[in-house]
């Protein structure tokens, strides 16, 4: 059953500190779970520079396992479409982050492959426990 907050493709946590204490807190965490980031995307930059428009700072980086990967694609090769997981830093209000992360399980059961569903659930529990390492982080 979803949370309030909740949304049926991730799950998130706020964190409390300064935007960029934050991500390095997210990219260390990540580490320690296997994952690197493959991309970042700096939508805040991208939308004052394309579109003229302020918003709040908004980060997606794309964290990757690559034992995880490596398993998907043997799997599944065209995993790649659905690959890497997402991971996004929301900064609601000043001091306060949102951390969101994309649920790998939602994902992985649009391919119809037991076994990649079950590399889903895998890759759920790590993004988990970074999640829950971050709560109360300051």
């Amino acid at each position: 059953m979803l949370q309030e907050d909740e949304v049926a493709y991730g799950f998130d946590t706020e964190v409390q500190g300064a935007f960029e204490d934050v991500r390095g807190k997210v990219v260390e965490a990540l580490k320690g779970q296997g994952f690197g980031v493959l991309t970042e995307i700096d939508v805040s930059a991208t939308m004052k520079a394309k579109l003229g428009r302020d918003m709040p700072r908004y980060t997606i980086l794309g964290a990757c396992n690559p034992d995880f990967a490596d398993k998907a694609i043997a799997a599944e090769p065209d995993i790649g479409l659905l690959l890497p997981c997402n991971v996004v830093l929301n900064e609601i209000a000043p001091g306060t982050i949102k951390v969101s992360f994309m649920d790998p399980v939602s994902v992985m059961t649009l391919v119809n492959n037991a076994s990649v569903t079950e590399i889903g659930w895998q890759v759920r529990s790590r993004l988990e426990a970074v999640r829950d390492g971050l709560k109360g982080a300051a």
